[in-house]
C-alpha cells in the first residue's frame, strides 16, 4: 500500500501519471461548447461572399426576415448603425514609407466591400440551423466584382488592386533587422555563398472540434459566452472593444476544447456576431462552424516566401545571413499574423548557430485571401526550415559533412548566456551534446547499409537532419493563479492557461502534488473562466513554462500561509513544524494538525491565496531530429521509414504527455513537408482546398516506422523556478526541415543535385516524380 510520503514520488513531477482528463472524455462526459444546450437556444448561420473582391451594391433581407423561425437578420450596415467597432488590426509596425502599418477595417460583417471568398456578409438567427440556412439563401445580394490578387506576386505587381487606400502597394508593414553594411562585408570576404528560394506554404490548422460559440444572457444579466478558445480573457477584451460593452458586463467560459493549434487564440467576427445577437434578442444563440467554413474563414498558418543567402568562410564557418521575405497575411492583417513573420520568426532565425552578421528585410503583404495567424510553431517553423535547408545545401556545396558543418557552427555552452543577432538571450543550451545523442539513437553511421538494401528493392533512400531551437513564452511572462485548500479535503487551483487536449490539467495537478504531497484525486484544477481570473491563456508553448511556474509559486505561498496558521493552532514556532502528506507536526512530538482540518477552522472554511508571478524570460527548448525516407522512383511516393530525435525540454513534469506532444508535433510537421497545402485559384480567387476531399491532412499511414522521440532533462531552464522549457511546438518545428532534407539527400545521392536545391513543399508524389524525371 502506498504510504502518504510516497505520493509526490508516485504522482508528482517526473511521473507518467495517466491523464485525469481522459476518464470523463472516454465515458462521454466531456462538455464541449456544443454539448451545452440551454432552453430557448437559437442558431446563427452566416452568408458568405462567393467573390474574392467585390463591392456590395445592395442587400435585400426582406424575404429572409419573413421566413419561418427567423428571429433576426444582421448586415454590416445594421451593425455599424448599432455602433459595433471594427476588430483590432496590426499595431507597432511601419510601412516602407514609415507610415503606420495598414490594413482594411475588419468588420463583424462586411461593409461596402468583400475582400476574400468566405467573408461573412450577413447573418441569420432562427429557431433551428436549417431554418437559418434556408433564410440565408433567401437573402439577395447584388455584387459588383472587382479585380483581385490572392498571391503575394500578384498583389505586389504594378497595377494590382489595393486592399486599402493606406497601402496602395498592398504592403501592410515591413521590418528590417541587423546591419546591412556589416553583412555586405561578411559576404564580400566569404569563400562560399549559398542561396535558396524557399516557400513555406499556407496551411489549415484543422482542429478536430471546429470553432464553436454559445452566447447567452446569464441570470446576473451579463452577456456570457461559452466557447472553444485558447484565450478567454483576450476574447472578452476584444468583445468589449467591438461591442462597446463594459468589462463587467462580459464573461467568457471554456469547457473542453478539441484542439486549438493557435487558430483559437483570438476573437473572430462570428463570435462577436453571435454575442451581439444574443444581447439583442435576450436569447441563447449558438454557432458551430462547419468544416467548409473552417477552411474558408478560420485563420490559416505560414504562407511565407523567402530568398535566403548564407555566407561561409573556407572552413565552413558562418559569416553572415541575408533574408528577404514576403508573408501573405491575407485580406485583413492581424497583430499576431504580422508579428509572427516580421518579429517572432526572426527571433530564432539564426537558431543554434553563431552568426556574426545578419541583414533581414521582411514584408507583410495584403491579398484577397483569408487572414493568417498563429499555427503550431507560429513563425519558428518557417525560420528554422529556411535555416536548416541552407545548412544542408551549404554542406553539399562546400563538401563538408553536414554533421561536421553544424558542429563547427554551434553556439557553445561556455558562451551562455548568449545574445543572438536579434537581441534575444539564450539562457542555456548544449546543442552539440543533443546532436550527438540523436546520432547515436538514430544509428546515423549505419545508414549506408540501409541505403544499399533500399537500392536493392528499387527505391531511393535519403537521410535528413535538423538541429534547432525555439522560443516559448507568448511574449507574456506573467500569470495569476489562485490556490484554495478546502475543508472538504480538496485543494482547488485556478489558472488562466487552458486545456485543449494537451493534458495541461494533469500536469498542473502534479505540480500541486509536488508541494502538498496529497493524492492526485484531492486536487481539482479549474480552467477557463474570466470571472475567476485574468491571464494570457495557452499559446506559444507557455502553459507550463509560465502557468505552471505561477502555480508552483502560488502553491508554496499557500503552504507557507498554512504553516503560519498551523503554528498558531499548535502554539509552536513555524520553524518547528514538519509538513508531510497533508499534515503539520511539531518536531519531536506527536502533536499535529491536518491541512484540511486547519482549513475548516478558518473563516469561510478555507485557506485561500491569490498569487501573481512572472518568469525571468523566455525558454529556449531545442533538439536534433533525424529521419530516413524511401522514395519510389516509379510513383514519386515518399515514405518516412526511420525517425529519431532528442529534445532538450528541461525538467519534465509528465514524460508521457511530453512524448505525446512531441509525437503529435512531428506528424503535423510531416504533414507540411509531404502533403498539406491551402491553395487558391489565382484566376477566380476561389479556395480549391475547401474540404477534406481536397486538403490532404496527414494520416496515420504517413509514417512507416516507429517515432523515437526522446528527452534530455540535463539542462534546465534558468528563467523559471521549475526549470521547464516549452514543448508543445518543438516536434512541428523539427520535423518539416528534417523530412525535406532527407528527400533532398535522396535526390542528391541519385545525381539530382539541382532538383534537390529546388524542392518545394509539399513533396507530393506528382511533384517528386516530376523532379526525378525532369
Amino acid at each position: 500500500m502506498t504510504q502518504p510520503e510516497d505520493l509526490a514520488q508516485r504522482f508528482g513531477s517526473g511521473q507518467s501519471v495517466r491523464r485525469i482528463e481522459d476518464d470523463g472524455l472516454l465515458r462521454g462526459e466531456g462538455q464541449y461548447t456544443d454539448d451545452v444546450v440551454p432552453e430557448g437556444q437559437l442558431s446563427i448561420v452566416f452568408l458568405r461572399s462567393p467573390h474574392p473582391h467585390a463591392r456590395i451594391a445592395s442587400i435585400d433581407t426582406r424575404s429572409a426576415r419573413a421566413m419561418p423561425g427567423v428571429r433576426l437578420v444582421l448586415t454590416g450596415e445594421q451593425l455599424e448603425a448599432d455602433g459595433l467597432q471594427p476588430l483590432a488590426g496590426t499595431t507597432g509596425f511601419k510601412r516602407p514609407d514609415s507610415t503606420p502599418g495598414a490594413t482594411p477595417a475588419r468588420r463583424v460583417l462586411a461593409l461596402g466591400q468583400v475582400r476574400y471568398v468566405g467573408e461573412a456578409v450577413a447573418a441569420v438567427v432562427a429557431d433551428t440551423v436549417q431554418q437559418a440556412k434556408d433564410a440565408a439563401e433567401a437573402i439577395a445580394i447584388d455584387y459588383e466584382a472587382l479585380p483581385h490578387a490572392v498571391t503575394v506576386a500578384a498583389a505586389t505587381a504594378a497595377g494590382a488592386p489595393a486592399l486599402c487606400a493606406e497601402a496602395p502597394d498592398n504592403i501592410c508593414a515591413e521590418s528590417h533587422h541587423g546591419n546591412a553594411g556589416a553583412c555586405d562585408r561578411a559576404f564580400a570576404r566569404a569563400a562560399h555563398v549559398v542561396q535558396l528560394s524557399i516557400v513555406n506554404q499556407r496551411l489549415a490548422a484543422l482542429a478536430i472540434e471546429p470553432r464553436t460559440v454559445l452566447a447567452f444572457i446569464a441570470d446576473d444579466g451579463r452577456l456570457t459566452l461559452r466557447m472553444s478558445t485558447q484565450m478567454p480573457s483576450g476574447v472578452r477584451n476584444s468583445l468589449q472593444d467591438v461591442l462597446g460593452l463594459k468589462r463587467e458586463q462580459l464573461r467568457v467560459l471554456v469547457g473542453d476544447v478539441g484542439g486549438g493549434f493557435g487558430m483559437k487564440t483570438g476573437m473572430y467576427p462570428e463570435d462577436a456576431a453571435a454575442a451581439w445577437a444574443a444581447w439583442q434578442l435576450k436569447r441563447p444563440v449558438k454557432w458551430v462552424s462547419e468544416r467548409s467554413e473552417e477552411f474558408l474563414s478560420t485563420s490559416h498558418g505560414r504562407d511565407l516566401r523567402s530568398d535566403a543567402q548564407l555566407a561561409l568562410d573556407a572552413d565552413g564557418r558562418i559569416l553572415g545571413l541575408r533574408l528577404r521575405s514576403r508573408a501573405n497575411v491575407g485580406a485583413y492583417a492581424t497583430g499576431a499574423g504580422v508579428a509572427i513573420q516580421l518579429m517572432i520568426g526572426p527571433w530564432v532565425q539564426t537558431s543554434v548557430y553563431h552568426v556574426p552578421a545578419i541583414d533581414f528585410h521582411l514584408q507583410a503583404v495584403l491579398t484577397h485571401s483569408a487572414p493568417t495567424g498563429p499555427y503550431r510553431g507560429a513563425g519558428r517553423p518557417e525560420a528554422i526550415y529556411s535555416m536548416e535547408r541552407l545548412m544542408d545545401e551549404a554542406a553539399r556545396q562546400t563538401g563538408i559533412d553536414r554533421v561536421e558543418l553544424r558542429r563547427r557552427n554551434f553556439i557553445q555552452p561556455a558562451q551562455m548566456p548568449y545574445r543572438n543577432p536579434m537581441g534575444q538571450e539564450y539562457d542555456v543550451g548544449a546543442f552539440e551534446k543533443i546532436m550527438d545523442q540523436t546520432l547515436a539513437l538514430a544509428d546515423w553511421q549505419g545508414f549506408e547499409a540501409r541505403a544499399a538494401a533500399s537500392r536493392a528493392a528499387g527505391r531511393l533512400r535519403g537521410q535528413g537532419i535538423a538541429t534547432f531551437l525555439e522560443w516559448t513564452g507568448g511574449m507574456v511572462l506573467e500569470e495569476r493563479v489562485t490556490v484554495t485548500v478546502r475543508a472538504d479535503g480538496i485543494i482547488e487551483v485556478f489558472s488562466a492557461v487552458n486545456q485543449m487536449g494537451q493534458g495541461i490539467a494533469t500536469t498542473l495537478a502534479q505540480l500541486v502534488v509536488d508541494v502538498f504531497g496529497v493524492p492526485l484525486e484531492q486536487v481539482k484544477v479549474v480552467l477557463g473562466d474570466t470571472d475567476r481570473g485574468d491571464g494570457f491563456g495557452s499559446a506559444g508553448s507557455r502553459s507550463i513554462f509560465t502557468g505552471g511556474s505561477a502555480l508552483a509559486i502560488g502553491s508554496n505561498k499557500t503552504l507557507d500561509q498554512a504553516r503560519a496558521l498551523a503554528a498558531r493552532a499548535l502554539e509552536a514556532a513555524a520553524a518547528d513544524l514538519d509538513y508531510r502528506a497533508g499534515r503539520f507536526m511539531v518536531k519531536g512530538t506527536d502533536l499535529g494538525i491536518g491541512l484540511f482540518e486547519l482549513a475548516a477552522r478558518q473563516d469561510g472554511q478555507r485557506i485561500h491565496v491569490e498569487s501573481t508571478s512572472a518568469v525571468a524570460g523566455p525558454s529556449w527548448p531545442n533538439g536534433c531530429h533525424t529521419s530516413e525516407v524511401e522514395i519510389d522512383p516509379a510513383t514519386g511516393e515518399v515514405q518516412v521509414v526511420r525517425y529519431a530525435s532528442v529534445n532538450d525540454v528541461g525538467r519534465v513534469v509528465n514524460p508521457m504527455i511530453v512524448r505525446g506532444q512531441l509525437d503529435g508535433g512531428v506528424v503535423q510537421g510531416m504533414g507540411q513537408a509531404l502533403c498539406e497545402g491551402v491553395v487558391y485559384d489565382a484566376d477566380s480567387g476561389q479556395l480549391l482546398t475547401g474540404t477534406l476531399m481536397d486538403y490532404a491532412a496527414p494520416r496515420a499511414d504517413i509514417i512507416a516506422c516507429e517515432l523515437v522521440n526522446e528527452m534530455d532533462t540535463s539542462v534546465p531552464c534558468t528563467n523559471n523556478p521549475l526549470g521547464v522549457k516549452g514543448v508543445g511546438e518543438l516536434g512541428t518545428i523539427g520535423a518539416t526541415p528534417c523530412i525535406v532534407n532527407a528527400v533532398a539527400d535522396a535526390f542528391a545521392r541519385a545525381g539530382r543535385v539541382q532538383q534537390a536545391r529546388e524542392l518545394q513543399m509539399p513533396l507530393t508524389p506528382p511533384k517528386v516524380w516530376t523532379a526525378l524525371t525532369a
